[in-house]
C-alpha cells in the first residue's frame, strides 16, 4: 500500500494525550512516524474528525457463542449457574457449520470494530464436523474464522485448544464435547499451519482449555513442543469455585498454585479469568511474568465472581481484556463492568485509580492496563501509536453523547464512564479504514448471511 498521512488534533501517545499528532503509515500497514507537536496539517495529510485511540487487543473471545448470546437469559429449573448455561451453549456448539460459523463470526467482527477491538484472540476449542469426526481438512473451522476476519478487516490471533478429557475424575470427554476433541500433536499441528499459511494479520499460538480438561502428561507434551516458541499460550484459569474445589479434591492444590508449581508460566502465557486467586497465588503469577485476561461482561452474566482487581493492579501482572461469550463487544463497557463490580463490592468509587502512582484516571490506568497486556496475549511485540506497531486507530465522535461538552482532558474518562450506544467515527486497520462515520462497507452482506446462519442453527 502507498505510505499514508494521517493528522489528529488529539491522540494517546505514550500512555496519554498528545496535541497535533501526524501519523504516518508505511508501506507496510505500521506506523512508519508517530509525532506529536505537528500543529499545522501537512499537505496531503488526513484530518482526522476527532481524538484518535490506538486499537485495543480483545484478548478472549469464543465466536460461534456469538449465535447464543441472549439466548440464555431465563432460567427453567429451580438453580442457574455456568454449568447449566454451558450444557445449552453445546447445543450451538454441536450445531453450527463451517459456512455458518464464518457468517456469525464475520458480524460478531464487525461488531467489535465497532466497538474499538482491531485484533481478537479466538480460544479456538470447535474442530470438528457434528458427528464429531475430524474434516479432511483438520483446520476447516479455523480457516472459517480466518476468512471471517478478512471479510470484516479484523486482525486475529487463532489459538487451537488442548481438549481431553470432561473433568479431573473423567478421563474421556461426554457425548455433547466430541467435536472439541483434541491431542498436543493435532494443536501443534494447527498452529504450525495457521502460522505458516501466510495471512494477513493473521497469526496463531495454542491454548489449553483448563486444568481439568487436559491431563498432566498433555499438558506437559503441548508445552515441550513449544518449549523454544515465542507465541502465546493462554489457559482457562480458576472461573468457577467448583473448579478450584474440583482441582483442590484431585491435586491438592488450587488451580493457580497447581499450574504454577507444575509448568512454571512465563510471559508467553495468559491465564484468562483468574477470578478466585488467593493472594499468594497472584504473587505467583507475578514472578513468573504470566498475564491475566478479565473478561467482566461474561463473567458477571454467569455469575463466575469478581477478581481481586486491586491487587492484581498492585502486583503489576500485565491485565488484558476479552469478550468472552459475546454478550457485551465494546472494551469500554468491558472496563466499566471491571470498576463498577468493584465499586459494588468495595463500597467505593474509583477504585483502579492510583494518585500515588501519578493514574488519578481510572479510564486511563484501566486503558493503558489493557493496551499492553493486549499486545501480549496476541503475541505482538509492538502496539499502540508507536513507530513499528500496526497502525491501527480508532477515531472517536466528539458530538457523541456522553463527549459532547466535556472537557478535553477527560474525554477518555467520559467515553468509558459517561457515554451511552457510543459511536466511532472511524477505524483504521493496518492503516486501512475499515469502519467509516460508523459504517462497515460489507455490514449489509455480513448481516444477511448472519441472518440467515442464526435462523438455520
Amino acid at each position: 500500500m502507498p505510505e499514508t498521512l494521517l493528522w489528529a488534533p488529539r491522540a494517546w501517545v505514550s500512555g496519554g494525550w498528545q496535541d497535533a499528532v501526524l501519523l504516518r503509515v508505511g508501506a507496510n500497514g505500521c506506523w512508519a512516524e508517530v509525532s506529536p507537536g505537528v500543529h499545522t496539517p501537512p499537505p496531503g495529510a488526513t484530518v482526522l474528525a476527532g481524538p484518535a485511540l490506538p486499537g485495543l487487543v480483545n484478548a478472549h473471545s469464543h465466536a460461534f457463542q456469538r449465535a447464543f448470546a441472549g439466548l440464555a437469559e431465563r432460567r427453567e429449573s429451580e438453580t442457574d449457574n455456568f454449568w447449566s448455561w454451558r450444557d445449552r451453549m453445546y447445543g450451538v456448539a454441536l450445531r453450527i457449520t463451517p459456512e455458518q460459523l464464518r457468517a456469525v463470526a464475520a458480524q460478531l467482527y464487525v461488531e467489535l470494530l465497532r466497538g474499538g477491538y482491531t485484533q481478537v484472540c479466538e480460544f479456538h476449542y470447535l474442530q470438528h464436523a457434528q458427528d464429531g469426526q475430524p474434516y479432511a481438512d483438520p483446520a476447516t473451522l479455523s480457516w472459517s474464522l480466518a476468512d471471517a476476519a478478512a471479510d470484516a478487516g479484523i486482525g486475529l490471533t487463532v489459538l487451537p485448544v488442548l481438549y481431553e478429557r470432561a473433568g479431573f475424575q473423567q478421563p474421556a470427554l461426554r457425548a455433547d464435547q466430541r467435536r472439541f476433541a483434541t491431542t498436543p500433536a493435532q494443536v501443534l499441528a494447527l498452529q504450525r499451519r495457521i502460522a505458516a499459511a501466510g495471512r494477513p494479520r493473521v497469526n496463531a499460538g495454542v491454548a489449553v482449555h483448563s486444568l481439568r480438561a487436559a491431563s498432566h502428561e498433555g499438558i506437559d507434551t503441548l508445552m515441550r513442543g513449544v518449549d523454544h516458541d515465542d507465541l502465546p499460550i493462554h489457559i482457562h484459569m480458576a472461573e468457577q469455585t467448583q473448579e478450584v474445589d474440583d482441582c483442590v479434591a484431585a491435586t491438592g492444590a488450587r488451580p493457580i498454585e497447581w499450574l504454577c508449581r507444575e509448568w512454571r508460566p512465563d510471559a508467553r502465557w495468559q491465564l484468562v479469568h483468574a477470578t478466585h486467586a488467593t493472594p499468594g497465588e497472584i504473587d505467583a503469577v507475578a514472578a513468573s511474568g504470566a498475564g491475566i485476561v478479565l473478561c467482566p461482561s461474561t463473567e458477571a452474566n454467569l455469575g463466575d465472581g469478581l477478581p481481586d482487581l486491586p491487587r492484581w493492579l498492585g502486583a503489576q501482572v500485565p491485565i488484558a481484556i476479552g469478550s468472552d461469550s459475546q454478550v457485551a463487544r465494546h472494551w469500554a463497557e468491558e472496563l466499566r463492568w471491571l470498576e463498577y463490580g468493584q465499586r459494588l463490592l468495595r463500597q467505593e468509587r474509583n477504585v483502579a485509580a492510583a494518585p500515588q502512582r501519578g493514574e488519578p484516571s481510572t479510564a486511563a490506568r484501566l486503558f493503558n492496563a489493557a493496551l499492553a497486556g493486549g499486545a501480549r496475549s496476541a503475541g505482538q511485540a509492538l502496539w499502540g501509536l508507536v513507530a513499528g506497531a500496526r497502525a491501527d486507530l480508532l477515531v472517536l465522535d466528539p458530538q457523541a453523547p456522553g463527549l459532547l461538552g466535556v472537557a478535553l482532558s477527560h474525554t477518555l474518562d467520559a467515553w468509558v464512564f459517561a457515554t451511552d450506544a457510543s459511536r466511532l467515527q472511524a477505524v483504521y486497520v493496518a492503516g486501512h479504514c475499515v469502519l467509516s462515520e460508523g459504517r462497515h462497507a460489507n455490514e449489509a452482506h455480513i448481516a444477511q448471511h448472519y441472518g440467515e446462519a442464526m435462523a438455520a442453527v
